[in-house]
C-alpha cells in the first residue's frame, strides 16, 4: 500500500520524466519550424530538406538569382558539395561565379555602401534567414510582389510592405496586380481588404512551376540555416528512445525493490 508521501514521490518522478520527453520532442521543431509556427497567415512552404534533388535545384536558383546581392557567409562551397551530393567540379562550374575556391564562404563582391545607396539599405545576409523568419514567410514573400507605380522599383509586397528588394523573379513569375475590395466598417468608412492577385503579364513559368521554383529556393535557405538539422533530429529520436528504455528499466527495478513494502 502506497503512503501519501510515497505517492507524491512517484508522481514527481513521472512528471519529471514527462517534462524531459516533452522538451526533447519540442527540440525537434527548433529552428525554422519555430519561426513558421509563430507567424500565421502565410502560405505553407511544404519544403523537405531531405530531398537532395530539391536542394540542388535550390542551390542553382540561389546562385543565379540571389547571390548577386545576398551573401550566405556562414556556408562554404565544399560543405554544399558533400551535403548535396555534388562533385567539386560541379560546384566550381555551376555554383561559383566569382573565381573563388571551394573552401570559400558564400560572400558577394557588392560593396555594402553602394548597396545601401542603390536600395536604401544593404541586402541582408541570408545564412540564417529561414531560422529567423521561417520557411512559410519566405515562400509567401517571394510570391507576393505586385505592381505599385508609387515605389522606386515599381513593385511592392503584401508580406513586407514597402520592401526595398526589387522583384528579381518577375521574368519567371510575371507581373501581378493586387486586388482589393471595399469593406464598410462599423463607423461607416470604407476600408480596402486584400483578396488576391491577378496576373497582368505572364511569366516564363506557369504558376505551378513558379511555386515549385520558389519551394526549392526556400528549401535551400532552410538547409543552409542548419545543415545538420537532419542529423540532429535522427540523433534526438535515438536519445529519446534510450531515455524511454532507461525509464522502463528503472521503473521495473523500482517495482521489484518495493514489491514487499506494504
Amino acid at each position: 500500500m502506497l503512503t501519501k508521501t510515497m505517492f507524491i514521490k512517484k508522481s514527481n518522478k513521472l512528471s519529471l520524466f514527462a517534462a524531459v520527453m516533452t522538451a526533447g520532442l519540442f527540440a525537434f521543431g527548433a529552428g525554422s519550424a519555430l519561426a513558421s509556427a509563430a507567424a500565421g497567415g502565410y502560405e505553407r512552404a511544404n519544403n523537405d530538406v531531405s530531398n537532395v534533388a530539391s536542394l540542388q535545384r535550390g542551390a542553382r536558383n540561389y546562385m543565379n538569382y540571389c547571390a548577386g546581392c545576398h551573401s550566405a557567409k556562414y556556408v562554404r562551397f565544399n560543405r554544399l558539395a558533400v551535403d548535396l551530393g555534388l562533385t567539386d567540379a560541379q560546384v566550381e562550374q555551376n555554383l561559383i561565379f566569382n573565381g573563388g575556391k571551394l573552401t570559400d564562404t558564400m560572400t558577394i563582391t557588392m560593396d555594402e555602401g553602394d548597396a545601401a545607396r542603390w536600395f536604401g539599405k544593404a541586402p541582408p545576409d541570408l545564412s540564417l534567414i529561414a531560422r529567423s523568419r521561417g520557411t512559410d514567410y519566405l515562400y509567401s514573400f517571394l510570391k507576393s510582389f505586385y505592381l505599385d507605380p508609387s515605389r522606386p522599383t515599381g513593385v511592392n509586397n503584401t508580406v513586407l510592405a514597402s520592401a526595398a528588394m526589387p522583384h528579381v523573379l518577375w521574368e519567371l513569375q510575371g507581373l501581378q496586380r493586387a486586388v482589393y475590395e471595399g469593406v464598410t466598417a462599423p463607423d461607416g468608412s470604407v476600408e480596402k481588404h486584400f483578396t488576391g492577385f491577378e496576373l497582368a503579364t505572364p511569366g516564363q513559368l506557369s504558376p505551378e512551376a513558379y511555386d515549385e521554383f520558389v519551394r526549392d529556393t526556400v528549401n535551400f535557405l532552410d538547409y543552409i540555416g542548419e545543415p545538420v538539422q537532419l542529423q540532429r533530429r535522427n540523433l534526438g529520436f535515438r536519445v529519446l528512445g534510450f531515455l524511454l528504455l532507461l525509464f522502463l528499466l528503472a521503473y521495473a527495478l523500482k517495482q521489484e525493490y518495493w514489491k514487499d513494502v506494504k
